[in-house]
C-alpha cells in the first residue's frame, strides 16, 4: 500500500525555522522525484521545491529560494524541507508529492500545516 506521511508542521514565529518531513512506503522511493507543494487559504496549490530521484539536483520557487532547502535520504525513504527565515506568507498546508521519473505517476501526502505568526 502506497503511503506518503507528511509531518513536522506547526506554529512558528516570523524568522523562525521548521523542518517538515515526508516518509514514503509501498513503492520504490529511488525511482521517484520528490516535491513539496503548498496551499494557502483561498489560493491555488503551488510548487515549492523539487529534488530528483538521486538527490543530485534541486529547484525552488522564487519566493523560497535562499530560505528553504529540500533534501532526501533514499535509505530512509524520506524527504525533508528545511525552512528558515519563515514569513507569514509561508503559512499554508504543505504537501509531499512523489512523481515517477519515467511514467509520471503521482502520489500525494495528506499535508502538514505550517503557521507563521507572532
Amino acid at each position: 500500500q502506497v503511503q506518503l506521511v507528511d509531518s513536522g508542521g506547526g506554529l512558528v514565529q516570523p524568522g523562525g525555522s521548521l523542518r517538515p518531513s515526508c516518509a514514503a512506503s509501498g513503492f520504490t522511493f529511488s525511482n521517484y522525484a520528490m516535491s513539496w507543494y503548498r496551499q494557502a487559504p483561498g489560493k491555488e496549490r503551488e510548487l515549492v521545491a523539487t529534488i530528483t530521484n538521486t538527490g543530485g539536483s534541486t529547484s525552488y520557487a522564487d519566493s523560497v529560494k535562499g530560505r528553504f532547502t529540500i533534501s532526501r535520504d533514499n535509505n530512509k525513504n524520506t524527504v525533508y524541507l528545511q525552512m528558515n527565515s519563515l514569513k507569514p506568507d509561508d503559512t499554508a498546508v504543505y504537501y509531499c508529492n512523489a512523481r515517477h521519473v519515467y511514467y509520471g505517476l503521482d502520489y500525494w501526502g495528506k499535508g502538514t500545516l505550517v503557521t507563521v505568526s507572532s
